[in-house]
């Protein structure tokens, strides 16, 4: 009950157009097939929220809106769903993606990581400290959200981070 789990994805998401969810899509996953080959990400979130730990925080580094990017969709459909469902989670878990579920995730090839996964990792050493030396969540997402939106934008593009599953007020201390 007193442990923290961290669970981190980077890479492909994928929308499926009949049941707007949201899956993980392994190296070896198919878009085509998305319910064999694919994790549902609301089976995720029920999963890690069901776990008996003090702090569950899920780091996405993926899109879901099927228009490039860390993406990907079933031959022949469309991308971008506008109303794509990446909700339903648990009391007690904490979400930070790399973009809305209409966006498209952006890579910084120079770092060998994504915009967001690259201020993420920056942030957790320590660059999101505030004045006592701590990380928590939501200083966390202040330092990144703009770096990530900033990075995206000079790539032409626009990619904001979102945080969920945090009360106004509340926080979480991660170091």
């Amino acid at each position: 009950p007193a442990s923290r789990v961290f669970f981190y994805f980077s890479g492909h998401g994928a929308p499926d157009p009949v049941s707007k969810q949201a899956f993980l899509v392994p190296w070896d996953g198919n878009p085509n097939f998305l319910a064999k080959t694919a994790y549902p990400l609301k089976r995720l979130y029920k999963d890690l929220g069901s776990l008996k730990a003090k702090n569950v925080l899920v780091a996405l580094d993926s899109c879901f809106s099927g228009a490039g990017g860390r993406s990907v969709l079933a031959e022949g459909t469309r991308p971008l769903i506008t109303q794509l469902d990446t909700s339903a989670f648990d009391d007690g878990l904490v979400v930070l993606a790399a973009a809305s579920a209409q966006e498209v995730t952006s890579t910084l090839k120079d770092q060998g990581h994504g915009i967001f996964t690259y201020y993420l990792l920056k942030g957790l050493a320590g660059d999101a400290q505030d004045r006592t030396g701590a990380v928590t969540v939501r200083g966390l997402y202040d330092y990144f959200k703009p770096k990530v939106q900033d990075a995206a934008s000079l790539q032409g593009r626009e990619q904001t981070p979102a945080l969920q599953g945090i009360k106004p007020g509340e926080d979480v201390k991660l170091r």
